[in-house]
């Protein structure tokens, strides 16, 4: 995965033989940090193996880039200023959402192979060429 406001890049092993493995799940919530104010929150791993298994489920080489991970309530409001499309009470402020883009991958692709996991919400931003994946109630939006 990459950050495409940082320039960030991080792959990694973060669960081995049945066990997350704690120092790379840190690597993990300071990758998907709040980039406009530095400000992080542990990022749930049901998240981190949702993006996990779609991104497997998709036969892709390119790592996803990470377009927002954890927003604080600061950030979250000025998005919402900004567009409509951003939920009040966000599971990004929880550390349980991310938004991901694939240039060799469609949204219809990425957001169906999210969907196949069964594993949270599902969110298709096609306009804006990204997809919402989290680890809340199992349910789907946009277009």
């Amino acid at each position: 995965m990459y950050s495409g406001r940082t320039g960030e890049r991080i792959d990694m092993i973060y669960w081995i033989e049945g066990s997350y493995i704690k120092d790379a799940l840190g690597e993990i919530t300071h990758f998907m940090r709040d980039w406009r104010n530095d400000k992080h929150m542990t990022i749930d791993s049901r998240t981190v193996d949702i993006m996990t298994a779609a991104h497997n489920l998709m036969d892709v080489n390119e790592p996803y880039m990470l377009l927002s991970g954890y927003r604080s309530p600061e950030t979250n409001a000025m998005l919402r200023r900004r567009s409509s499309g951003v939920a009040k009470n966000s599971l990004h402020m929880k550390g349980q959402a991310a938004d991901l883009r694939l240039s060799s991958r469609s949204v219809s692709q990425m957001a169906r192979a999210a969907q196949a996991c069964h594993g949270g919400g599902v969110g298709r931003y096609s306009r804006s060429d990204f997809v919402h994946m989290d680890c809340g109630p199992v349910r789907t939006w946009g277009g």
